[in-house]
């Protein structure tokens, strides 16, 4: 009888054994599938090879089936190789890893090697969600969860590199500026899809200049507003801010030493001071531009004694009589002034559009101007050679101030016995002046050149004498810093001298948009051409992915 009823025994212990092991091949089905699950979600840490907790009810249920002599090894996370960060500018090198990447968590720090790195740092933590720690010295812990910030190697001072491992992020470079562009590229990553990937990036500016030049003097913008365009321009690696806030229509910053010639509607001097502080908290500097000796038309409303007139006695718009001591002393006074405002390295003297010099023989409409000529250069001067001679007159104004200088180019004026300075830099934006030279004129002859393409850069409201705003899928698609006068690029050699480009708005016809419609038409127009300055190869990106990126960037 024990025999007969062990056997049903044996059969149920049988069923048993097939129950334990289709148990045991559903649980690793689920496990595998729990760890792909893992992997997708991007938790764990940074190496790709976290394990289960021995603690794990898994780990646990496995112990008890296996026993403790020959224990199961606990499966291993695994992660795809990471995809460089989507960012406006694209990074310029980025070396794959597996790892699940970096996103901002509670509790997760910011910390600096360097006092240098205090405001990035502060600024970032802000941005992030995390704690600002301090000053860390290079041996102390770093945790999971951190973003550290070090000063340090040689090379491009803009240049950084960013390395996500381990949980946490490190970005390093040579200088302040660097880091702080490393945080814009982990802030645009973070926001756009967040979560920062795996790896190292490397990057670095193809160009050491990249502006936004905005014209203030025509059309009065908020402080607020610029202050917004100054944030904008920050996250996209933009290092210049141009202001244009002289001309003919307005003169629109406080002056103390010629309150006379301000327009009503101008900014403070506080104002100014707190927009030159918000920028330099971004790395980027701001150039004023007070234009002369044309585009004065404000100051001379105050001045009509100094308006330049012609033989007739008629009034020229907007020119000074540069045959007059008192109009030097005038434009001094304020280059002075406003030197102590915009402590930056440069400023643009303008210099264009002079109109004593688009008649057909200045010297007979001008003879005022003929005759101071001939009295500083001699029986063969000429009003090209005096309006020459101004322009360098205001540079070692502004030298002594130690800046490095700018011009348009259409102030470089052909023929003349006396050339302008060698330090002066050409803002290029169009080959339409009267006798007007192609791009390679300057570079021939040794000049560094900013790219202001008014056939691809200019943003000018109310499109007036042909202009049409600018979009950016033609700039992402056409352009490039070599391409400094319609759409042709300047030989390769020549590539050293481009100092790279600015986008301008200039408000010919002010009310013909309101500020927020200009910010929102330049909102591409700007992020393209940034994509050109950091890096002007052709795009690996097609233009409706960068828009659809640049819509998921915000």
């Amino acid at each position: 009888m024990s025999q007969h009823r062990r056997r049903p025994s044996t059969r149920r212990d049988a069923r048993r054994r097939a129950v334990v092991v289709a148990a045991a091949f559903a649980g690793t089905v689920a496990l595998a599938a729990g760890i792909g699950v893992w992997a997708s979600s991007g938790g764990g840490s940074g190496t790709g090879a976290a394990r289960q907790p021995s603690g794990s009810p898994q780990a646990a249920s496995s112990a008890g089936r296996t026993g403790a002599a020959t224990p199961t090894p606990a499966p291993t996370r695994s992660y795809p190789l990471s995809q460089a960060p989507r960012t406006i500018p694209a990074v310029r090198s980025h070396t794959a890893a597996r790892g699940p990447g970096w996103r901002p968590r509670q509790g997760g720090r910011v910390v600096v090697s360097d006092p240098a790195l205090v405001d990035e740092g502060r600024l970032t933590a802000g941005e992030l969600g995390l704690t600002y720690a301090g000053q860390k010295g290079a041996d102390d812990d770093v945790r999971p969860g951190d973003l550290r910030l070090d000063l340090g190697g040689g090379g491009d001072p803009e240049s950084y590199t960013m390395t996500v491992r381990g949980g946490s992020v490190r970005i390093s470079g040579p200088g302040d500026a660097g880091v702080f562009y490393g945080t814009r590229t982990l802030k645009q990553e973070v926001h756009g899809g967040g979560t920062a990937p795996e790896g190292v990036v490397r990057d670095q500016p193809a160009k050491p200049q990249r502006g936004f030049m905005l014209d203030i003097a025509r059309k009065p913008f908020t402080a607020d507003w610029i202050e917004s365009r100054i944030r904008e321009l920050g996250d996209l690696k933009y290092n210049q801010l141009g202001l244009h806030f002289s001309d003919d229509q307005g003169f629109r910053i406080e002056s103390d030493t010629h309150p006379e010639i301000v327009s009503r509607d101008h900014l403070a001097k506080a104002q100014v001071k707190e927009i030159v502080a918000v920028a330099a908290a971004r790395h980027i500097q701001v150039v004023p531009e007070i234009d002369s000796p044309g585009h004065l038309g404000a100051v001379l409303a105050a001045h009509p004694e100094l308006q330049l007139r012609n033989a007739q006695g008629v009034p020229t718009r907007g020119a000074i009589d540069i045959s007059k001591s008192a109009s030097a002393r005038l434009v001094d006074d304020l280059l002075n002034e406003y030197a102590d405002l915009f402590p930056g390295s440069y400023w643009n003297l303008g210099g264009d559009e002079y109109q004593a010099l688009t008649v057909a023989n200045p010297q007979t409409s001008y003879p005022q101007l003929a005759a101071a000529a001939r009295q500083a250069y001699g029986a063969s001067g000429t009003v090209a050679d005096l309006t020459t001679g101004w322009l360098d007159a205001r540079a070692d104004t502004v030298r002594a101030h130690e800046r490095t200088m700018r011009a348009w180019n259409d102030g470089f004026l052909r023929g003349t016995s006396v050339q302008p300075a060698e330090d002066l830099q050409v803002g290029y934006w169009t080959g339409k002046e009267n006798g007007a030279r192609q791009p390679v004129e300057y570079l021939r002859a040794g000049r560094k050149v900013l790219n202001y393409n008014d056939e691809y850069l200019y943003y000018v409201l109310g499109e007036p004498n042909t202009f049409v705003y600018p979009t950016g899928q033609r700039i992402y698609e056409q352009w490039s810093p070599r391409v400094l006068r319609g759409t042709t690029a300047v030989a390769a050699r020549y590539e050293p001298q481009v100092l790279g480009g600015s986008f301008a708005v200039w408000c010919d016809l002010a009310d013909s948009q309101t500020q927020d419609q200009v910010a929102a038409g330049i909102r591409m127009p700007l992020r393209a051409t940034i994509q050109k300055l950091w890096d002007p190869g052709t795009p690996t990106m097609s233009w409706t992915d960068f828009r659809n990126l640049a819509n998921r960037l915000g």
